[in-house]
């Protein structure tokens, strides 16, 4: 009995403590032992139970790391308690459809060989990020930032992380396999082992600096941290404690910050409503030299559309002319609602504020402040790793990413996020610059790691001096391009050798 339900005991297990391989948590360790019960319950001898376990597995991980997301569903959706957990358990169920269809393949190709376990588990996640407008959070990758084989991500983003962690995985499950069930096979166990002992040697040492800090480039930043509660951001009455609340950050630092920096939809009004506010800014900018840029809602003129924008207040600000960022990549639901007729009249879980925005451009030119050139990613965008490689121009000098992650209240999605932002920056070689409402707002250097953070949930200021980088990663130049393109390789070689092993098994059987 108890052998029958193992299976499932141990996907709900190691499924179930993935969240704590991730930031706050940080056991890059456990995102191991998360991948080696996934492929214990995928190669399980019953295909049945390979796949019902497998589907546990994701569920049991995707419940538990996303579920933050009711925070915003219940506390700002208006929805009960247990309707926002009910909505948190069905994505996690649609997510967990990709672990499955990895299962699904290795079961049907009788998959043992390491790298095709890595190749089969990046083209699930592929899927999982590019369906339906994607949700590729969660990459085990991340989890890898701060281990010795950081330095996969220049060379091939947090997609090649993800594959080194299934890789790693498989190697150790086999020679666990090996050893445990099948001692004839311990010389290939051997193999395996010395194999991933090797490859993760030269990973940990083969760091390289690819960028270059600019010193002499170095301008002075202050980021602004109004937070402001969820629950009071979008009540019309509040927005002159808001208005009053960003202008009391903004003044002592006018004259003595070369940017201070709002973050996202920090005015939470229509950017054309408050023309008087921007003014006065635009005003004391002229005086003081100080550049700001705004997180706003912003309506073109011409084309009526609603953009969730960065706006840029030099002195020379005009709200039809003003530089600015406009938000591509859009959250369902929450900045747009898909099938918006239908959905709209079933209740607030599909009204939530400011949510009919339309995407911007997904190429959009730097913003320029100081002579320094900002490459802009609101919010979710920065988890797009291809969105912000294909953006990346030659003479970009920092990526800047203004977020609002109060929606999810005090739990792990902000840190979660957070770990994103620090990702970016290693793999583009590039200082992230993050503002947000209530944290985490930082500066990354181009190495991913923290320079300054501010403490969460407190209204304050944080101000830097940082510096630009020259030069580029392999990542920034080609993209996920090498990564698949060796995966491709992988299969066209499996392929090759297991029709050659036929054709000689075939042979002898006819000699």
């Amino acid at each position: 009995m108890i052998h029958r339900f193992l299976p499932y005991l141990i996907a709900f297990i190691t499924g179930s403590i993935g969240v704590f391989a991730f930031s706050p948590f940080d056991y890059w360790g456990i995102a191991y032992i998360s991948m080696l019960g996934l492929l214990y319950v995928a190669k399980n001898p019953h295909k049945k139970t390979a796949l019902r376990a497998s589907f546990l597995w994701g569920v049991s991980f995707f419940s538990i790391a996303t579920s933050w997301l009711h925070v915003s569903i219940h506390q700002f959706g208006g929805s009960p308690l247990w309707l926002s957990y009910f909505l948190v358990f069905v994505l996690a169920c649609y997510l967990s459809l990709f672990p499955l269809l990895f299962t699904y393949l290795v079961q049907h190709f009788k998959v043992v060989s390491p790298v095709i376990f890595g190749t089969i588990w990046t083209f699930s996640e592929f899927l999982r990020g590019w369906l339906f407008t994607g949700f590729p959070w969660l990459l085990f990758g991340y989890t890898q930032i701060d281990t010795p084989f950081a330095g996969i991500a220049p060379i091939f983003g947090v997609t090649g992380l993800t594959f080194f962690v299934v890789w790693l995985s498989a190697v150790i499950f086999n020679a666990i396999s090996a050893i445990t069930q099948q001692p004839q096979k311990i010389k290939f166990a051997l193999f395996n082992i010395l194999l991933g002992i090797s490859v993760t040697g030269v990973v940990s040492f083969a760091k390289t600096n690819y960028a270059t800090s600019l010193e002499n480039k170095a301008i002075t930043i202050t980021l602004a941290q109004g937070n402001i509660e969820q629950s009071l951001k979008w009540d019309p009455d509040y927005l002159q404690s808001t208005l009053q609340i960003y202008a009391n950050l903004i003044r002592p630092n006018l004259a003595k910050s070369d940017l201070i920096i709002l973050p996202e939809s920090a005015l939470p009004a229509l950017e054309e409503s408050i023309q008087p506010f921007f003014d006065e800014l635009n005003q004391a900018s002229q005086h003081s030299k100080t550049d700001i840029m705004i997180g706003t809602v912003h309506r073109d003129e011409s084309s009526g559309k609603l953009f969730n924008s960065i706006a840029l207040v030099d002195g020379n600000y005009s709200s039809t002319t003003a530089q600015r960022y406009n938000k591509h990549h859009l959250v369902p639901f929450g900045e747009y609602v898909p099938l918006e007729s239908l959905l709209r009249p079933l209740g607030s879980v599909f009204n939530l504020p400011m949510s009919a925005f339309q995407s911007g451009d997904n190429i959009q030119p730097d913003l320029i402040s100081k002579d320094r050139r900002f490459m802009g990613a609101i919010c979710y965008e920065i988890i797009e790793s291809s969105q912000l490689q294909t953006n990346l121009k030659d003479d970009t000098d920092f990526i800047l990413t203004i977020s609002n992650d109060a929606w999810f209240g005090d739990s792990y999605g902000p840190w979660q996020h957070f770990q994103m932002a620090r990702m970016r920056a290693l793999e583009l070689a590039k200082p992230v610059i993050r503002a947000t409402n209530t944290g985490v707002t930082a500066f990354i250097d181009a190495q991913g790691k923290v320079i300054r953070q501010a403490p969460q949930f407190v209204q304050t200021t944080l101000t830097e001096k940082i510096a630009p980088t020259i030069g580029k990663t392999p990542y920034a130049v080609f993209g996920n391009k090498p990564l698949y393109a060796l995966l491709v390789l992988f299969v066209l070689l499996r392929v090759i050798g297991n029709f050659i092993q036929k054709r000689i098994a075939s042979r002898l059987n006819h000699g």
